[in-house]
């Protein structure tokens, strides 16, 4: 087992380090292969969280429609003076929204997976290199900066392009349908039934 997690880890170092070796200039190199290396993260973590929501769509749509439906019937309680049943219903339908607000967070979170492993590659690359960076962030960083200082905002420019980019991706942009589907569940239908 020690060995095949070994021949892994050769693998994949010798795939991302190839992105850091694209030029003759060292800090493009960096530059590429760490914009590259967050790019990567971003798409394993969509790709891993849209399995899980297609894994567990039935449960998430039977939330979504538990609430609406309790939401429905706490707001015909009220039309017909029932304040008892009105709050009730009312707070049914809250736990349930807050179950599934919960649900939906945990999957955001799992988009983030890739990135400890991504830190740990740099830094068994690159935790030895400082880069000298211009004032005024030389002021507070007067030993230079490491990979952190980098990878962090461009995983941050790549969620951002990926946003961009995901309609028109052969696979998310069935994702992002689904993602468009569930975000708005009762568009084009009266919400009182």
């Amino acid at each position: 087992m020690e060995s095949i997690l070994h021949s892994l880890y050769v693998a994949v170092d010798l795939f991302l380090i190839s992105f850091y070796r694209l030029t003759d200039t060292p800090i493009h190199n960096f530059m590429i292969g760490t914009f590259t290396l967050s790019l990567l993260c971003v798409i394993a973590g969509e790709f891993s969280v849209s399995l899980a929501l297609k894994f567990n769509k039935r449960f998430v749509d039977q939330m979504t429609a538990e609430a609406a439906e309790k939401q429905r019937l706490s707001m015909a309680a009220l039309h017909v003076g029932d304040k008892e049943s009105y709050k009730a219903l009312n707070k049914q339908a809250t736990d349930v929204w807050g179950r599934k607000f919960f649900t939906m967070a945990a999957y955001s979170a799992g988009i983030l997976w890739p990135l400890p492993f991504a830190m740990g590659w740099l830094g068994s690359r690159f935790a030895d290199v400082d880069f000298p960076v211009a004032p005024p962030l030389s002021f507070l960083f007067a030993d230079g900066v490491g990979y952190a200082f980098t990878f962090i905002p461009m995983y941050i420019l790549s969620r951002i392009l990926f946003k961009y980019m995901r309609p028109h991706l052969p696979y998310f942009k069935n994702v992002q349908k689904m993602l468009d589907s569930a975000s708005h569940p009762t568009h084009g239908q009266d919400p009182s039934g």
